[in-house]
């Protein structure tokens, strides 16, 4: 542990309670536990505090704007039913709680603020000349921060502001000395017009826009992904949740259901685009699919490589995936390249062509893979502070390129081959053979 800043309170955040804190602690550089496992340990050795709930995460190397909240990933209810906000929410967390691999589960709703709820009879208060203005602006005065004059100084200015005594302040016992004047001048006591209830209220009413929400917080185990847990939460909030309120993750989870919702069809446009420009480039359509044949393998590997070393397929695997569309594409291109120049300008076959291609190419290609593979191999391994939150991008990255390289040196030329030969049956004979081919002519009688 290097430095440790901690704040008492809301913390400026709107939904943040005055009885919580919060504690950043930076942790030291070089040989440690990953800030994974240390937060692992601060959990079990704080399960045991009586009246305090100790929420340890490692925060995200990107925060999306999420709303302040004990845990990294968060589901906000909204409703305008406010009873009824209130009602399903701990309904929903304690659904929540049971999902496997789903830790520190809270919510931002804390009914446990201690009101003094004034229930006033309008009818007697009617009966002795009051009306329920009065008695709000009687109590207000006593117990509020009602201005009442200002104080003119010549270097400053003062507000005068009414208040009762303190010791009156401390006892809710006070509220029953309280007298309101009625129209005809006389002194009406509070307690013959109105009856005091204790009760407990939310300490914080938070809103998302202008709708009162409740934000449920929540982190993840290692062997459970992200897409799994948004998956069972919309399940659950389906049949807990009534008509009347409604539930949208937010922060770092809204950005990765959203982004789940265009990924595929956005890597399909990519490869799309990737056709046309390289059909463009060699003027033919058959063999950018011959370029682009390496994919499968590199998307294969990508994800057996995650899948291995239990990884979660999060945003940063799927930069990794996008770089290893471009890395295995320029491996292609290198290869057929040369092929299709050495048919055109050398006359040679298609499976001359391709074998030197092979030889001529195979240093180039190698160099470029190795290097990529050799930078991010550090990130792949972990290495370095903060390194988890990346390693996906490094693991994608590097197994896809060990396992497209290995196939793909065999694949593309047979693949090569195969598309030349198609190619061939397509191609309409020329003219010389035409008219060299055998022909059934029939004599007229």
């Amino acid at each position: 542990m290097k430095d440790v800043v901690a704040f008492v309170g809301g913390g400026g955040r709107s939904s943040s309670s005055s009885n919580t804190s919060r504690m950043f602690i930076s942790l030291v550089d070089g040989k440690r536990p990953a800030a994974s496992q240390i937060a692992q340990m601060i959990r079990a050795e704080t399960a045991g505090i009586p009246g305090v709930r100790v929420f340890p995460t490692v925060p995200p190397s990107i925060r999306l704007g999420s709303r302040g909240s004990s845990s990294v990933y968060q589901y906000t209810l909204s409703g305008t039913d406010l009873q009824e906000l209130y009602r399903v929410t701990p309904l929903l967390v304690e659904r929540v709680r049971e999902i496997p691999g789903v830790i520190d589960v809270g919510s931002d709703l804390q009914i446990t603020s201690p009101q003094l709820i004034i229930d006033i009879d309008r009818d007697k208060a009617s009966a002795v000349g009051l009306n329920v203005q009065q008695i709000e602006d009687t109590v207000y005065s006593a117990f509020g921060s009602r201005q009442v004059s200002t104080i003119y100084t010549s270097t400053n200015q003062y507000a005068v502001v009414l208040e009762l005594a303190e010791k009156y302040l401390r006892d809710p016992a006070s509220l029953a000395l309280l007298y309101i004047r009625n129209r005809e001048g006389k002194l009406i006591p509070l307690e013959s017009v109105a009856k005091l209830r204790p009760s407990v209220g939310p300490l914080t009413v938070a809103h998302l826009g202008q709708v009162p929400a409740v934000t449920i917080s929540f982190n993840l185990r290692p062997d459970l992904s992200l897409s799994q847990a948004t998956e069972q939460i919309e399940k659950l909030s389906a049949e807990v949740l009534p008509a009347t309120v409604s539930g949208t993750f937010q922060g770092t989870a809204a950005a990765f259901t959203s982004s789940l919702k265009g990924l595929g069809l956005t890597l399909l446009i990519a490869v799309l685009v990737i056709y046309i420009v390289l059909g463009i480039l060699y003027e033919d359509f058959v063999h950018p699919v011959t370029i682009l044949s390496g994919l499968p393998a590199a998307t294969f590997g990508a994800l057996v490589t995650l899948l291995i070393f239990g990884q979660e397929l999060n945003m940063y695997g799927y930069v990794g995936l996008i770089m290893l569309i471009g890395i295995v594409k320029k491996n292609a291109i290198m290869m057929i390249d040369y092929a299709l120049d050495a048919r055109r300008h050398h006359g040679k076959s298609a499976e001359d062509a391709i074998f030197e291609a092979c030889l001529v190419r195979f240093r180039p290609i190698m160099m470029t893979t190795f290097a990529a593979i050799a930078g991010t191999l550090p990130i792949a391994l972990g290495w370095g502070a903060g390194a988890d939150a990346r390693r996906t991008l490094g693991l994608a990255v590097v197994g896809g390129l060990l396992v497209s390289q290995i196939l793909t040196l065999y694949i593309t030329p047979v693949f090569y081959l195969f598309m030349e030969r198609f190619t061939k049956h397509l191609t309409p004979k020329s003219l010389p053979e035409l008219a060299e081919a055998p022909t059934l002519a029939t004599a007229g009688r």
